[in-house]
């Protein structure tokens, strides 16, 4: 309520490099009439359904090791209770600082223009996601070696912070004015594994929790990370879309009248 204003323009203690930059990377709002929003386009745009797709599926691994990492630990690797709190925490840990590390590296690329922000979208989620699969997958052959287990679904689930820098932002590349509406969307479809995940892991574990049964659970959750990271790679985009072109409202005169009407004209940059 203090510290949040309607743009950069209007807000009276941004510096005015913060707000150039702000400014050059969304577009500036000329107008208070927002654009209608293009439902169909979006419906069709396979761009957004590379991202929505990412997003659930990395959401799936996301919630289940998140709801689901500390009974594996406590019932599997029969760590106290004590030693469990800790652990479990470890590897959001290195997730939160890989997600920094990833957003600067990839920010790198792209303004150095080593990288197309396409490419770099598609590079860092896919080893978001690959390599937390991989690091599953291994997880459920370690046998009793409780310490490698725990150093690998560290790697596994810090790994997965790179994906900030692939589909996690990628809303804003393809649409920066309407980035909004696209969070709500995939975000709104990345919720479903969070209940579906803890559902597949109670339902494979509540009458034989075995070792066996979490190998089950890790290759499902691989399965999907490997399936969201080959769609983006596909689909994906770093380029704004043509229906997400920033939109100018011209009014016009009702022929033989004192009113007008607006209307939307798209401004389509070359790319």
């Amino acid at each position: 309520m203090l510290v949040v204003h309607d743009s950069p323009a209007e807000h009276p203690r941004i510096t005015w490099q913060e707000r150039n930059y702000i400014e050059a990377s969304i577009g500036k709002s000329v107008s208070k009439e927002r654009p209608p929003v293009p439902w169909l386009s979006i419906a069709k745009s396979p761009a957004v359904w590379g991202t929505l797709t990412a997003h659930f599926c990395n959401n799936w691994g996301f919630y289940t090791l998140l709801t689901c990492l500390p009974k594996y630990m406590k019932e599997i690797l029969k760590f106290d209770i004590s030693q469990n709190g800790y652990l479990s925490a470890v590897p959001y840990l290195v997730m939160w600082l890989n997600m920094n590390i990833a957003g600067n590296i990839a920010d790198c690329l792209r303004t150095r223009g080593i990288l197309s922000t396409t490419v770099t979208r598609k590079l860092f989620n896919t080893l978001g996601s690959f390599l937390p699969a991989g690091f599953l997958i291994a997880v459920g052959y370690v046998g009793c070696d409780h310490d490698l287990a725990v150093v690998l679904l560290t790697l596994s689930v810090g790994m997965n912070g790179l994906v900030v820098a692939g589909f996690n932002v990628n809303h804003l590349d393809i649409a920066p004015q309407f980035a909004g509406t696209l969070m709500g969307i995939t975000n709104c479809a990345a919720t479903i594994p969070g209940f579906l995940g803890p559902l597949v892991v109670g339902i494979l574990t509540k009458t034989e929790n075995t070792t066996h049964q979490w190998q089950i659970i890790f290759y499902i959750s691989a399965a999907i990370y490997t399936f969201g990271a080959l769609v983006f790679l596909v689909l994906g985009s770093g380029e704004e879309q043509t229906w997400a072109k920033e939109q100018t409202i011209v009014y016009k005169r009702v022929p033989h009248s004192d009113r007008f009407e607006s209307s939307m004209e798209s401004d389509v940059k070359a790319m």
